[in-house]
């Protein structure tokens, strides 16, 4: 027994002294034991393993959980899954860092094995943990140094892209002799040695004339980009860059305090690229002018450097040397070329001098013949036009008692077919000074929105009834077609003469053809003819198949009573009517033809610009109506026509006060409050007129309601041939029909 006591003795004792010299061990190594459960997270360990993660091993901590605020919480999850790959493939290892209580940081690696039970599930995780700080920090000192290494790699490959591309830009630019060519190689290269997203170069161009454009080339991006931007301008930002003082590198143009400072949109316009990192350099020649400038952009701050501002001021140097040579050289060309047109022109001049002279000679004699054919033209209007007043009021008083006598006489056929007959003579006579109203421009106008190519489709009936079925009928209508502000009445009567005229020229029979289309009669047309503005018209042309008119007729189909027809065929005032009525309506009117084949005539009318409402009245007939017990006054100047218009308001059933002139019209208005209606005469003698009259009738009776006559377009209602707005008015020479419509309307109103 003694024996088997001494014997355990001894070998206890080596094992102590076994264990004392594997703890001297792992102290002088630095590693420490460890046992853990991963079932009950108890943790067994030697001391060296406390001393690791900066623990008093005299302080027991029996579970893992109470070592984990030393570990880095950054490095928790390395651990957590070494101890799950360990629970896999039964090897653990793991690289964490700890921080002790002197708050410095240590590298601590740890690795053991996975014991588990028969259902393979880890039951205990046993290894060693040791300090790796040393080899860590050499770590991150040989990182360092490749990093070191290969940025500056980096940068010697940088610095020899730099050069090659500033030797090939520099090789093209003294080359390069074409100015547009030059400016967009310095901004591509601007833009790949800066490494911007986009650049442009704004440089001023001086043209033949001498005058200063200036244009820009771009890189990194479409031309579509700037197109809808305006240049430029000597704003905080762009001055110092075109006035040559200097370059402008900004970190975040955004945040630059000369940015944003001028309206309308202060900063950049939307739908500008975005830009944060800017720089801008000048482009001066060595003259001093400032050339242009360089401007460059990226959506990053930070980008430009220093040595960006440095590499690109050396190509704004090369670039203006360059431009400066380009200059020279464009400017030598354009000397030469400018020699050899000059002697070219010379050389030209001599040959057609005559011909020119010739020419010149040919254009100022048809300038002349066309300014003397409207003097002619014009002449001849004034006599018509003061002629044809005159007759409406004679003829006003016949056929206003022809038409009263019509009424009273009995019912006798002599007295009937004589009264006939003379009221069918004054009616054409009334139709001859429409005519020539109408030639003179002095026809009263009622203009309307119309629709031309509606009118005309209208008319196709009333054309095929007026010329007959020997002739076809083709319209040709524009679709968009723009409305005209004209008198409707008055164009139907121009289109009806032009197709008589047509039919009248195809004896044989043929076709005839109305088309319509929008029309721009420019500047060089309207200087080549009288009276025409330049700008959009409404184009209605007329044409026929029919035998032609030589030159000289044509020259004088629109002066009145001139006609190639028979006696007794035509009056010679239809074309003449057309003339007169598109030159008052502010149009024009052309007319083409050729012997034995047809003949065009082309009207064009004023488009109208405003509401486009367009008239669609139909009157119905209606019986003659008749007055009450209102009271008119009357006022008329000429006597015989003052007494018919009387005798014809009473017959209509009203009352009848006469005045002779204005004054006594006045008179007559302060003595009679019953007036209800003021029927006058526009031109009146005693220095007042009609229309002045009406002023001041108004002004003392504002609800009276007045209704004008008149025979003459040029007086105080109708201007430019245009009845003024709100101005009710009846022709002379007016029937009895005619007047009692008007003025039960003008009353009712």
């Amino acid at each position: 027994m003694s024996d088997d006591r001494s014997q355990r003795e001894q070998i206890e004792r080596r094992l102590r002294a076994t264990e004392e010299r594997v703890r001297l061990a792992q102290m002088a190594s630095g590693i420490g034991w460890f046992e853990w459960d991963l079932t009950t997270d108890a943790w067994e360990w030697t001391p060296p393993v406390a001393a690791l993660f900066g623990f008093d091993p005299e302080n027991p901590r029996r579970l893992f959980a109470e070592w984990l605020p030393a570990i880095f919480v950054d490095d928790v999850p390395k651990l957590h899954s070494a101890v799950e790959t360990a629970a896999e493939t039964g090897s653990y290892y793991v690289e964490f860092r700890v921080r002790h209580s002197d708050r410095s940081v240590h590298w601590i690696a740890g690795k053991g094995e996975a014991t588990k039970d028969e259902t393979g599930r880890a039951l205990w995780l046993t290894g060693v943990y040791y300090e790796i700080t040393d080899r860590k920090q050499l770590e991150a000192r040989l990182l360092a140094l490749n990093e070191t290494l290969e940025a500056r790699l980096v940068e010697i490959r940088e610095e020899a892209r730099t050069l090659e591309i500033l030797n090939r830009t520099g090789a093209a630019l003294a080359s390069e002799l074409s100015l547009e060519r030059l400016v967009q190689m310095v901004t591509d290269a601007g833009v790949e040695l800066a490494g911007a997203e986009f650049g442009a170069f704004f440089y001023n161009l001086v043209n033949e004339a001498g005058e200063a454009y200036t244009l820009y080339a771009l890189s990194g991006a479409p031309r579509e980009a700037f197109a809808d931007f305006p240049m430029p301008r000597n704003t905080a930002l762009f001055e110092q860059t075109f006035r040559g003082l200097g370059p402008v590198r900004s970190d975040d143009i955004l945040s630059d305090p000369r940015y944003g400072q001028n309206p309308p949109h202060n900063g950049m316009p939307k739908g500008h690229l975005p830009v944060r990192s800017y720089f801008a350099a000048p482009v001066v020649s060595r003259s001093g002018e400032v050339l242009g400038g360089l401007f460059f952009g990226h959506s990053i701050p930070g980008i430009f450097t220093e040595r960006v501002e440095r590499i690109l001021l050396g190509v704004a140097a090369q670039a203006a040397i360059a431009i400066d040579n380009a200059r020279l050289y464009e400017a030598s060309q354009r000397e030469l070329a400018a020699r050899r047109t000059a002697e070219q022109q010379l050389q030209e001049l001599n040959e057609t001098l005559e011909q020119r002279v010739m020419e010149e000679v040919e254009r100022r004699q048809q300038a002349e013949d066309a300014l003397r054919q409207a003097q002619k033209l014009e002449a001849v209007g004034q006599l018509t036009g003061g002629v044809a007043h005159d007759f409406n009021n004679l003829l006003t008083v016949i056929m206003g008692n022809l038409d009263q006598l019509d009424r009273i006489l009995p019912d006798d056929q002599r007295y009937k077919r004589a009264i006939a007959a003379a009221l069918r003579g004054a009616s054409r006579a009334a139709l001859l000074t429409h005519s020539l109203l109408a030639f003179s421009r002095r026809q009263p106008l009622a203009p309307e929105v119309v629709s031309v190519n509606k009118l005309v489709a209208g008319m196709s009936d009333l054309l095929r009834r007026t010329i007959g079925e020997a002739v076809q009928i083709e319209t040709v209508l524009a679709g968009g077609l723009w409305p005209a502000f004209i008198d409707s009445n008055q164009l139907e009567n121009a289109l009806i003469n032009l197709a008589v005229n047509a039919r009248d020229a195809m004896p044989e029979g043929g076709k005839l053809t109305i088309e319509t289309a929008n029309s721009h009669l420019d500047e060089a047309y309207a200087a080549m003819h009288s009276e025409i503005e330049p700008g959009q018209y409404i184009g209605i042309f007329v044409s026929d198949t029919g035998v032609g008119m030589p030159n000289e007729i044509v020259s004088q189909v629109f002066e009145p009573f001139f006609t190639t027809k028979d006696i007794g065929q035509g009056t010679g005032l239809g074309l003449s009517q057309v003339y007169g009525f598109v030159k008052q309506s502010n149009g024009h009117v052309k007319i083409y033809s050729e012997v034995g084949h047809g003949t065009t005539v082309k009207l064009y009318l004023p488009r109208h610009r405003g509401p486009e409402a367009i008239s669609d009245e139909s009157i119905g007939a209606r019986e003659l109506p008749r007055g009450g017990a209102e009271t008119v006054l009357v006022v008329e100047d000429d006597a015989d026509i003052r007494e018919y218009t009387s005798e014809m308001v009473r017959d209509l059933g009203y009352r009848v006060l006469t005045a002779e002139d204005g004054a006594s019209a006045l008179r007559l208005l302060d003595a009679h409050r019953e007036v209800r209606l003021l029927f006058t005469d526009v031109g009146l003698p005693g220095g007042m007129n009609g229309r002045q009259l009406v002023e001041q009738a108004l002004r003392r009776r504002p609800g009276l309601k007045v209704l004008y006559t008149t025979g003459y377009a040029r007086n105080a209602i109708v201007h430019q041939g245009r009845l003024d707005p709100g101005v009710e008015v009846v022709f002379k020479p007016f029937t009895y029909s005619d007047l009692a419509s008007r003025i039960r309307r003008v009353l009712d109103t």
